[in-house]
């Protein structure tokens, strides 16, 4: 049961609890409501959600925007109302909210979120259910090995890490700071005796130990064209990692490598997914058909009905 009233505002026990403060909560949402420009695939943010997780902030306590809806307020002091006014300036001035709060859920996981690594998306939501659904179908694989290519903060990997209790997780991402946040996850998860995590380019850092051992390759890689990062919303390019989602001149080359360099890893069976961005779906999914190492191809729509996932079974199996 939350605390507070679905859309994020005060119920009549807050209002009650904040007394004189309750005025103040609505004063700073106006400001938001009329400032605040929410983007699309951060759906968990809301003028109230991002009131609630700055105000708990100013308080002294740092959660996410999910959290902050479960959590009741409390009455702020002069010198935290100060620190509030000055968090609500920081997040119109384009700071992402996860980054101020330094958390992220993600398919109900509490992330550490910082600038290392990309925030969690509720869309990739989408590419982890359905890893999910592929580990589960087939009840012969006692101890899946899983492996997360660009895996920046660890969510992907961490998630069906958590869901799958005997599955073993490998990652991968260029980035060494990416890599150190995905550890620290794993840490204050308790996963890290199931999940291990690699600097390096994609499937580079797996050597022939893995060869045709691995019953899930999984990614959600950078799919933004180089061009198109100018016209990106600034709460994006400004603040998070660049190197998390510019995928080159046209933004497929790493799904083009992707696709042509899982089927090393992957057993006869075992299953590659990948996030992909919006008109890229029916593209990668005819490559995929076309390619003789895969024997089945599936896809997952968004609520749009734009494709933003696909899957691929390595053939032989």
């Amino acid at each position: 049961m939350t605390a507070t009233s679905p859309s994020g505002g005060l119920d009549a026990a807050e209002t009650a609890a904040l007394g004189p403060h309750a005025t103040a909560f609505a004063d700073r949402l106006a400001r938001l409501v009329s400032g605040l420009s929410v983007l699309p695939d951060k759906p968990e943010e809301t003028p109230a959600s991002a009131l609630r997780a700055l105000w708990h902030l100013a308080a002294g306590r740092a959660l996410s925007a999910h959290a902050a809806l479960e959590q009741p307020l409390s009455p702020l002091d002069a010198a935290q109302a100060a620190r509030l006014d000055e968090l609500i300036a920081r997040r119109l001035s384009g700071a992402p909210l996860a980054y101020l709060t330094g958390w992220q859920r993600f398919m109900g996981l509490e992330l550490m979120a910082t600038p290392a690594a990309l925030i969690p998306r509720a869309e990739t939501e989408m590419l982890a259910r359905a890893a999910l659904a592929r580990l589960e179908e087939d009840p012969t694989v006692r101890s899946p090995v899983v492996v997360d290519v660009c895996c920046g903060s660890g969510n992907v990997g961490l998630a069906l890490a958590h869901a799958a209790s005997s599955a073993r997780v490998h990652g991968s991402d260029l980035s060494e700071a990416a890599i150190a946040l995905a550890r620290d996850n794993a840490a204050r998860l308790g996963l890290a005796d199931r999940v291990e995590f690699r600097v390096g380019d994609l499937m580079a850092p797996f050597g022939a130990e893995f060869d045709r051992q691995v019953d899930l390759v999984v990614s959600a890689p950078p799919y933004i064209s180089t061009a198109k990062m100018d016209s990106m919303a600034p709460e994006i390019v400004g603040h998070e990692p660049h190197l998390a989602f510019d995928g080159g001149p046209f933004g497929v080359r790493i799904l083009v490598r992707l696709i042509r360099e899982s089927p090393r890893l992957l057993r006869p069976g075992g299953w590659f997914g990948m996030e992909v961005g919006l008109g890229q779906g029916p593209a990668m999914a005819q490559l995929l058909q076309r390619d003789a190492a895969y024997d089945r191809v599936e896809t997952v729509c968004d609520a749009g009905g734009a494709i933003r996932i696909v899957l691929a079974r390595a053939a032989g199996g």
